[in-house]
């Protein structure tokens, strides 16, 4: 006659759970290793049991802030239209390091950020109606320049965007 082994009543150490909520958290996105420190100090694991679940995900490629300051500019740039002040910043209260923001953002110069803001103002001028008398063009450039700067484009270049993309605009109404 052969017997079961008695069931374990042992609890999961604190490493392994803190690894499971990690890797809870990784499921729905990527995260900063700053961002998931964060989170095992809130839920008050100690920071030696942090570090070593933490070093052993990066040392797998789940937690990777290089590809992650990666996928943030290029998604953020695609969808929401940020600029590299904008995603600079967002970046930085992620908890990534400065060398990596700056590594991550050296494909964004100053004439790909010029187009991306074009881009934003023609879609935006495209769903606007236009004043024949251009009485309400004051209302609709400050509204432009608005949405740029929520962006965190540079006032100087908002404005000039703004006022050439207005002209062209209003110049394909035109003909």
């Amino acid at each position: 006659m052969t017997s079961c082994p008695p069931p374990s009543t042992s609890e999961p150490s604190r490493e392994e759970q803190a690894r499971a909520l990690c890797l809870r958290l990784l499921t729905g996105r990527s995260h900063t290793r700053a961002e998931l420190s964060g989170k095992l100090a809130k839920r008050g694991y100690p920071a030696d049991v942090s570090d070593r679940v933490l070093d052993r995900l990066a040392a797998v490629g789940l937690v990777d802030d290089a590809d992650f300051a990666q996928q943030w500019v290029r998604s953020r740039r695609a969808r929401a239209g940020k600029s590299r002040r904008a995603l600079a910043a967002e970046l930085h209260t992620r908890g990534v390091d400065n060398d990596v923001i700056t590594a991550a953002l050296a494909g964004i110069d100053a004439g790909a950020e010029r187009d991306r803001a074009e881009e934003l103002v023609r879609a935006k001028l495209r769903r606007e109606t236009l004043g024949s008398d251009g009485g309400d063009d004051a209302r609709l450039s400050r509204r432009l320049v608005g949405l740029l700067a929520r962006r965190g484009y540079s006032q100087h270049l908002a404005c000039d965007v703004v006022l050439a993309e207005l002209a062209a605009e209003r110049e394909r109404r035109r003909v």
